[in-house]
């Protein structure tokens, strides 16, 4: 069984240590720890992590005995430094004590190329070391909708770890973007690495759109676990249940592309029967029971 953790909430902060306390246990105690938010751009969330969420979930960090914390991140399209300063990252990591490491800007030796066995990328892909080598990596997502992954939660997350262009200069942002398997190839990206504990910040929610803009709706929940496919699974009932696009609400969750891809790949759970909701509150546990009502459908 896979444990993940549901706290409805409208306070972000309060929510990611509550989510956090739910699952009982330590991942990261003694660890150097490895930080992926999703600043895609410096838009307010859920187009991008809030700053109340990343602050929460560092000072949580910290006082789980996390050894060292460094955030390391790609931003695109815009400029990864400008995203970073807009957000008020660096004034952050100045206040907590963290290291920022911009993987824009890092050599591309600072890469190792992948190529994961009957990968659908033409010849795998670069993919950071910093976390190629981590001993623990954590993971701060959002909840929202993408014009070409469908959905971009905690697997879509993973796209931040590959450079934009590869060896040759071209660009593998195109390659992913171009494929009729585009939700594939963001599932293994995902068979490289494993994280340590993931938090999905849900308070906000785009229901069609993304991942800059879209419609927005207010979720009030932050979810929490280790299981990327558990994660994306209730993140995409989440939707659902809030009513969001053709493409998502159609079939089995677990049909969806993105989510059937890492199920093959043996990335988490392969179905709603592995998995353990946690609540806080009789308002959390309604809502999970929403939750399993559609994975189950």
């Amino acid at each position: 069984m896979t444990k993940l953790s549901i706290v409805v909430t409208e306070n972000r902060e309060e929510g990611t240590r509550k989510a956090i306390d739910l699952l009982d246990f330590n991942p990261v105690k003694g660890k150097k720890v490895i930080l992926k938010p999703n600043f895609n751009t410096a838009d307010p969330p859920p187009a991008s992590t809030s700053i109340d969420t990343l602050r929460a979930l560092i000072i949580k960090l910290q006082e789980m005995y996390a050894r060292s914390i460094t955030l390391a991140e790609r931003s695109g399209p815009v400029s990864t430094h400008e995203c970073l300063e807009q957000k008020g990252i660096y004034n952050l990591a100045e206040e907590l004590d963290f290291e920022i490491v911009n993987l824009a800007e890092v050599p591309l030796e600072e890469y190792i190329l992948l190529k994961p066995e009957k990968s659908n990328w033409d010849n795998g892909f670069l993919f950071a070391k910093i976390y190629h080598e981590a001993e623990c990596i954590v993971e701060t997502c959002c909840l929202k909708t993408h014009h070409a992954g469908h959905f971009t939660l905690s697997l879509k997350n993973a796209v931040g770890m590959v450079p934009r262009r590869n060896l040759n200069g071209n660009a593998y942002m195109k390659e992913m973007h171009n494929s009729f398997k585009t939700r594939s190839m963001i599932a293994e990206i995902n068979s490289v690495f494993n994280p340590a504990l993931i938090v999905l910040d849900g308070v906000t929610a785009f229901v069609d759109g993304g991942p800059a803009r879209g419609t927005l709706k207010e979720a009030n929940v932050i979810v929490a676990g280790t299981d990327r496919i558990a994660i994306d699974a209730v993140g995409v009932a989440i939707l659902r249940i809030l009513g969001t696009t053709p493409e998502i609400s159609e079939g089995s969750i677990f049909e969806q592309e993105q989510i059937a891809r890492a199920v093959e790949l043996n990335l988490g759970i392969s179905s709603p029967e592995e998995l353990e909701i946690v609540t806080d509150s009789a308002e959390s546990a309604e809502l999970a029971e929403k939750i399993i009502r559609e994975l189950h459908k």
